[in-house]
């Protein structure tokens, strides 16, 4: 839960399970169910907090641009469950996710169902590979090029989520980049 309260970025919540589940050597099942649910109260508490920490930090006009990439994303829900879904099945980081959602003001009964679906299948695979992972050599795999590429691929996704001018883009079909978002 600590992990997915945290607004940068952290070790993925999979790592830790992995970590737990090998070091104490317990069921993978109970590891994976606990595991998934503190991330996703973790997700809840970040989406609540994210919204009055952007008030404070990031230019209300950025902010106001964010409700409005909000109720663009907030219209039909099985459409939103879908995204959001899939996005959790991606390797991409959800903070990414949630940052956006949070600061659009989207209601996280929107957003925690299906990122719960997405993250139990996920991580099961996270888990159950990471186990078989931890017997050849897990140290090693932390610092792969495919940890890497993921890393920076989900900071480009925040950065996009931030910069971006998503009014302009989503009005006037122009592209713009902002780079001028702190107070």
């Amino acid at each position: 839960m600590a992990v997915d309260m945290i607004p940068i970025f952290a070790p993925p919540a999979w790592t830790i399970m992995v970590l737990i589940l090998v070091k104490f050597d317990l069921n993978p099942w109970a590891v994976l169910a606990c595991g998934v649910t503190g991330s996703t109260l973790g997700r809840y508490f970040f989406s609540l907090y994210i919204p009055k920490v952007s008030n404070k930090i990031i230019k209300r006009r950025k902010n106001q641009e964010l409700e409005f990439v909000g109720k663009k994303l907030s219209g039909s829900l099985w459409k939103t469950w879908t995204f959001v879904f899939i996005y959790t099945l991606t390797p991409l980081s959800t903070t990414a996710l949630f940052t956006a959602a949070g600061m659009a003001r989207i209601n996280p009964k929107q957003t925690l169902p299906p990122f719960f679906a997405g993250k139990f299948a996920s991580d099961a695979v996270m888990i159950l590979t990471g186990r078989y992972m931890a017997a050849k050599g897990f140290k090693e795999s932390l610092t792969s090029p495919k940890s890497i590429i993921t890393a920076a691929l989900g900071l480009l996704v925040i950065g996009g989520l931030l910069f971006v001018d998503w009014r302009c883009l989503l009005d006037k079909r122009k592209f713009k980049l902002r780079f001028k978002i702190l107070k």
